[in-house]
């Protein structure tokens, strides 16, 4: 989710890539939780952090969950590390009615991050 939000709240501006300690298969209510804003991640991938160990133009790596604050590598071009602790919504118990409740307000904590994000940046120049 972080992924799609940052390349449409950027506007271009950013090249954003999202990557995981253990890929596996896009969740199925993130898929849901973004249709719901117009954003089809339903052909996203999910894509493993060795892809990315030696591309040497990554400016920020930016770490949501807990473990992968402590699990993410350093990455060889000297990249900025940031972690901003959501909570993992793929690991919410619940009924469908919850889980996608759970992925929505982590859907709206991440984008209000990133605005904050974007904003900052806007002002820096």
């Amino acid at each position: 989710m972080a992924e799609a939000l940052l390349n449409e709240i950027g506007e271009g501006r950013f090249e954003a890539f999202s990557a995981g300690l253990e890929p596996s298969s896009v969740n199925p209510f993130a898929v849901e939780a973004m249709a719901e804003l117009g954003i089809d991640i339903s052909g996203a991938e999910s894509k493993s952090l060795e892809r990315f160990i030696d591309v040497d133009d990554i400016d920020l790596v930016v770490t949501l969950c807990s473990d992968a604050d402590a699990r993410c590598p350093i990455f060889p071009a000297g990249a900025a590390k940031e972690h901003w602790p959501f909570e993992d919504p793929a690991a919410f118990e619940g009924d469908h009615t919850a889980k996608l409740a759970k992925f929505r307000e982590i859907r709206e904590q991440i984008s209000l991050k990133l605005q904050d994000f974007v904003s900052s940046l806007k002002e820096d120049k």
